[in-house]
């Protein structure tokens, strides 16, 4: 019984192993208008985070340049008991003044020297009038689907979910967010 049982684990981390390889690498789009992609966004859907745990509505991030290049970023959600939560960060490029890579940090200033209080922000895809956008992170843990307006017309929703599909995305996962 034992060695059956072993051989089931033994398949089943190989079938996850050859999942995660058949996934090609996430890309990114090929430039960030960073000035053009300020304001607020919605928040669509997204894959459920930890942090994001006690949001139930009215999910929005604020973008504002600051000085050096650098990017403030106010996240903001409605809990069940109707109060609003608030997290501050600030997020720098990774690369040229166009990389659609961008690090964020929610941690306190003093901590900014530690690498791991950063985390990776994507854009791996945005509409030619940036009016929505998709960003993750290389290992795809992360997924944000992001409007200017609180809600996406249905087709285009569907088709941010092909192209989630195409690139790798559990659309099992994805949970719509409530405005």
């Amino acid at each position: 019984m034992r060695r059956f049982f072993m051989k089931i684990v033994w398949l089943a981390l190989l079938s996850l192993g050859a999942q995660a390889q058949a996934l090609a690498p996430l890309g990114t789009i090929p430039t960030l208008d960073v000035p053009r992609y300020m304001g607020t966004w919605y928040e669509i859907a997204k894959y459920p985070a930890w942090f994001q745990r006690r949001c139930v509505s009215s999910t929005s991030a604020q973008y504002s340049v600051l000085e050096a290049g650098r990017v403030q970023v106010v996240n903001r959600c409605k809990m069940a008991n109707g109060e609003w939560n608030e997290a501050v960060g600030v997020a720098r490029q990774i690369g040229g003044a166009t990389s659609p890579q961008l690090k964020v940090r929610f941690a306190p200033e003093w901590l900014a020297f530690i690498p791991m209080v950063w985390g990776d922000y994507w854009v791996i895809a945005i509409d030619p009038q940036y009016q929505w956008s998709i960003v993750s992170e290389p290992s795809r843990q992360y997924l944000w689907v992001l409007s200017r307006t609180p809600s996406l017309p249905r087709a285009t929703y569907e088709q941010l979910l092909q192209q989630l599909a195409t690139l790798g995305f559990d659309l099992n996962k994805i949970e719509t967010s409530t405005p």
